[in-house]
């Protein structure tokens, strides 16, 4: 798959431009703060229907202007797909592909499959449990749409029972008719949702382990493993048990909603015993093995947008992942740097196919 040219108008600090692609390598370079990573946050809106760094839409059109508009056009296999993306303050998102607004956004999740490597997957690794959860629905919810449809009825019969937790306490009653019904549906698509991302896991770990091996030389080793109450077994029957301490919570405290991702280094927890450059390869091992599970599900190259990858790796690192780049297993890719002679540097040992624009505020001019 190939995104063949781009367009913004309005959106975050771009009044307007025009961008025709590599199909392979695409470089953004400049100082900081000139607009290189919104450039890739425009890919990936047309992939997503959202932002990767801001999920509030009104927040991404230009800060004097009423309305943004990104457009794309891919190769997708043998079909051309021109997709839009539109909005206006107040008013509801526009998705469109060949002209053809979509009625449900999510129908267009899995269409333009993308995986993203950026500074903020940091917080995959510090931050809560909802994230390292939302990194696994994004996998599999772009091949899989009913895992998708399965996720969005959990998620919609967990807040009814919530709020219904919550009424029974507020009202000092209690009606065990009234949460069996709830109960009932919790199971039927928790039940789903675990075995699709307990399948994922075991199919992602081994990919990640050989991404991180070529990364980091064979210097250290890793181990990723999904930890879910339901790996105990009938969950319909520890919702039951665990009733009277969900009365007195008011929330909903067996469930896959509390599903983690451990991430080890050596046996121990990287956060606490990894260091920068140890952790920072670990996140782009992980991503590297959702791009292959992605292509290998989906059947097409999907795109890989690599925001400022270089910081906090060492040489040797940095020299690996480059050869990872280099291979034909990867489709196209469009990265940001900060250092344009370095990549440039780069991509003439490596002799790859490659277009890269300078970014200067408002504009994306091909060097020269």
């Amino acid at each position: 798959m190939i995104l063949k040219d781009l367009s913004l108008v309005n959106f975050k600090n771009y009044k307007g431009i025009e961008l025709s692609l590599n199909p392979k390598i695409n470089c953004f370079v400049g100082n900081n703060g000139q607009g290189k990573t919104n450039l890739l946050d425009a890919i990936y809106y047309l992939s997503f229907c959202k932002s990767f760094l801001n999920p509030l839409d009104s927040q991404n059109i230009n800060y004097d202007e009423n309305f943004f508009m990104i457009q794309g056009t891919y190769q997708r296999e043998t079909k051309i797909e021109q997709i839009y993306c539109g909005i206006k303050r107040g008013q509801k998102k526009i998705f469109r592909r060949n002209k053809k607004d979509y009625e449900k956004l999510s129908d267009h999740i899995g269409l333009l499959p993308l995986v993203v490597i950026s500074p903020s997957d940091s917080s995959l690794i510090n931050e809560g449990s909802e994230l390292r959860r939302k990194f696994i629905d994004g996998i599999i919810s772009q091949y899989d749409t009913s895992y998708l449809n399965a996720l969005l009825s959990y998620n919609k019969v967990l807040s009814q029972r919530n709020a219904l937790l919550k009424y029974f306490f507020k009202q000092r009653t209690f009606n065990q008719d009234q949460l069996d019904g709830w109960d009932l549906q919790l199971v039927k698509y928790g039940d789903i949702i675990f075995e699709k991302r307990n399948l994922l896991i075991t199919n992602l770990s081994p990919v990640f382990q050989k991404y991180y091996l070529q990364i980091s030389g064979g210097n250290e080793t890793v181990q990723l493993t999904y930890q879910s109450q339901l790996e105990a077994g009938d969950f319909e029957g520890q919702i039951k048990r665990g009733t009277v301490m969900d009365r007195r919570k008011m929330y909903s405290t067996v469930g896959i909603h509390k599903d983690d991702l451990l991430f080890q280094i050596s046996g121990r927890p990287i956060k606490k015993f990894g260091s920068q450059g140890q952790q920072k390869s670990y996140l782009i091992a992980l991503k590297l093995a959702q791009l292959e599970l992605l292509k290998n599900a989906v059947g097409i190259d999907p795109i890989l947008l690599l925001d400022d990858v270089f910081d906090k790796l060492d040489e040797q690192r940095v020299s690996q992942l480059l050869e990872l780049v280099n291979s034909n297993q990867f489709g196209q890719i469009f990265l940001s740097d900060t250092h344009p002679q370095r990549i440039e540097q780069i991509l003439t040992q490596l002799k790859l196919d490659s277009s890269v624009f300078e970014v200067n505020n408002q504009e994306a001019k091909v060097r020269v």
